[in-house]
């Protein structure tokens, strides 16, 4: 999401339905790359432990304060704004927001629309975790992954690919102790 909103620009100026549309492109490309033949999970972040929203509030509140003071130097010379958008506010990229609902109902109807005119869709079981469901979106899929491994079905052998930005990635695809793991970034 952060990724197809405003990546490492803050004065990315893109509308909503824009930004939808670069998340729609990029899940699919994704998507395409992988291949996935059993499963698709998708975890968007929930709702963190009260020690992770600490260190996350501190955050946004610097890019609040970050993005108040380029709308002041802006306001004093208009003449170099050239675009009447406003600048995309990445703290809406928070669990229980309008924006996260929103997008949340685009990606499922993203979902649905591709597994009845795709065929590679129609392939692997899709699973959508909003923003919605408490946890990260990576500790969420682990937690999949850990409950199918006690299924008597699961297959040992079986290859997981796991997409993120995160730096824990790493350590939480070692800790699940699957022979063949594979991260993308």
């Amino acid at each position: 999401v952060h990724n197809c909103t405003h990546g490492n620009d803050p004065d990315t100026k893109l509308t909503e339905e824009e930004m939808i549309k670069k998340i729609f492109m990029y899940l699919d490309k994704l998507f395409h790359i992988v291949k996935p033949q059993k499963l698709m999970f998708m975890a968007v972040d929930g709702v963190a432990p009260r020690a992770k929203m600490n260190q996350q509030r501190a955050r946004r509140f610097k890019t609040a304060r970050e993005a108040a003071q380029r709308a002041a130097e802006a306001a004093e010379n208009p003449e170099e704004s050239s675009s009447n958008v406003e600048p995309f506010d990445s703290n809406c990229i928070t669990p229980g927001t309008p924006f996260m609902e929103r997008l949340a109902g685009h990606l499922r109807f993203f979902v649905r629309h591709k597994i009845a005119e795709d065929p590679l869709w129609q392939v692997p079981t899709i699973v959508f975790s909003g923003h919605d469901v408490p946890g990260e979106g990576e500790h969420k899929i682990m937690e999949y992954i850990r409950l199918a491994k006690k299924s008597p079905e699961y297959e040992p052998n079986l290859r997981h690919c796991l997409y993120g930005l995160d730096a824990d990635l790493i350590m939480l695809s070692l800790v699940t102790h699957e022979p063949h793991f594979c991260l993308l970034r």
